[in-house]
């Protein structure tokens, strides 16, 4: 069986996550346990779930019949907004869990600030004993932009190990990168190809061009050299693969710098401050 060739991050609770990762969303729940199972047969393992997703289920299957070790995995799965709450964010993690099969998950998310609950702070504590009674190894935020991420910050007592944002080329959140870095922070990257959208971006094409590689290779490649946890997802057995195979060439200075100056706004995602 092909390992993970590239090398993981590490992260500010003594863990590391490895660096790049196959995402569930909108992965039909009928096609995730094959499609998991292809992607930990081409290396991956790094499986990025949510409750949202509703693939926990598959997700849990794909792991029982893959035959590899589970501390070999890093699972992570995210609470939805309306599991918001001290109590019901716990209760959460117990269904998650059980769906997933898996006594310790790796990494758990809250996936939204959903900001007119009122309740992020709160939830963030009870993932703070999710994480000191080793249920949760580590814990993290997704789509906190900067006035939550703040918020959040001024009453944890433990800062979030990982943020998962939207980030791509031309689309970098560059702010909400270096305030989350700045506290120890690992940035992953969802819709990190801009939903394909960035995929034929002339710096992008031109780079991989030049290396005999995929744009979406090159789009992987350029996350890496940020440092950044990237989380392609794909039904594509062939793209699933390519996806992975970025570990054997480098982009240049001049082709990063290229592929930075794509930054052009493009959302993709949820307007975080009304989606509750």
């Amino acid at each position: 069986m092909t390992v993970e060739r590239l090398p993981r991050l590490a992260l500010r609770d003594g863990r590391s996550i490895p660096a790049v990762g196959y995402g569930l969303f909108q992965v039909p729940s009928e096609d995730a346990q094959r499609l998991i199972e292809q992607a930990l047969e081409a290396g991956y393992r790094h499986i990025d779930g949510a409750a949202a997703y509703g693939n926990e289920g598959a997700v849990g299957k794909a792991l029982a019949a893959c035959g590899i070790d589970r501390d070999e995995i890093f699972v992570t799965t995210k609470l939805w907004n309306a599991d918001q709450g001290y109590d019901s964010a716990l209760r959460a993690f117990d269904r998650s869990r059980e769906l997933l099969g898996l006594d310790e998950i790796d990494l758990y998310l809250i996936h939204f600030p959903a900001p007119e609950r009122g309740l992020f702070t709160e939830t963030w504590t009870a993932f703070e004993r999710l994480h000191e009674e080793g249920g949760a190894r580590s814990i993290g935020v997704s789509n906190f932009i900067e006035p939550y991420l703040q918020e959040l910050l001024a009453s944890a007592n433990e800062a979030p190990a990982v943020h998962q944002i939207e980030v791509h080329p031309t689309y970098q959140q560059r702010s909400l990168q270096e305030l989350s870095r700045a506290h120890g922070m690992v940035i992953e990257a969802y819709s990190p190809l801009g939903r394909s959208a960035d995929l034929t971006a002339p710096a992008v094409v031109e780079a991989a061009e030049q290396h005999g590689r995929t744009p979406a290779q090159v789009i992987v490649r350029w996350h890496v050299q940020h440092g950044i946890v990237p989380l392609p997802k794909s039904v594509n057995p062939e793209r699933i693969v390519g996806n992975l195979a970025v570990d054997d060439f480098v982009l240049t200075e001049d082709q990063m710098r290229a592929i930075d100056a794509l930054e052009a706004g493009n959302r993709t995602g949820e307007d975080i401050p009304h989606f509750n």
